[in-house]
């Protein structure tokens, strides 16, 4: 199994993943990635029961939301886009780089 074997997809070809983590460990650990891939940081957001942080690299924006399932688990949503196609490698490999942030990977 490869290191993206945890990661699901929505139909529209969003990527997904649930960790057994608090929200605060995973949105460290999300922030350490985009860092190792060098992606930059435009903003973050609380939202109802989580946080969405806002990125970009030259050609892609990507969005990231952390939902709070309970206190020790949180729901990783990562949409890259490139123009209006959704670009799942690098979604997927944002959330590989988050797991191994955390640890895991």
């Amino acid at each position: 199994m490869g290191a993206s074997a945890g990661v699901q997809y929505t139909l529209s070809g969003i990527a997904y993943r649930t960790f057994s983590e608090p929200l605060p460990q995973v949105m460290l650990a999300v922030f350490i990635a985009l860092d190792r891939m060098a992606i930059k940081v435009d903003s973050k957001e609380k939202i109802y029961n989580g946080q969405r942080i806002w990125a970009r690299t030259s050609d892609r924006e990507i969005q990231i939301e952390l939902e709070v399932i309970s206190p020790k688990a949180t729901r990783m949503r990562s949409i890259a886009r490139s123009g209006v196609l959704l670009d799942q490698a690098t979604s997927a490999e944002i959330i590989v780089q988050t797991e191994k942030a955390l640890g895991r990977g």
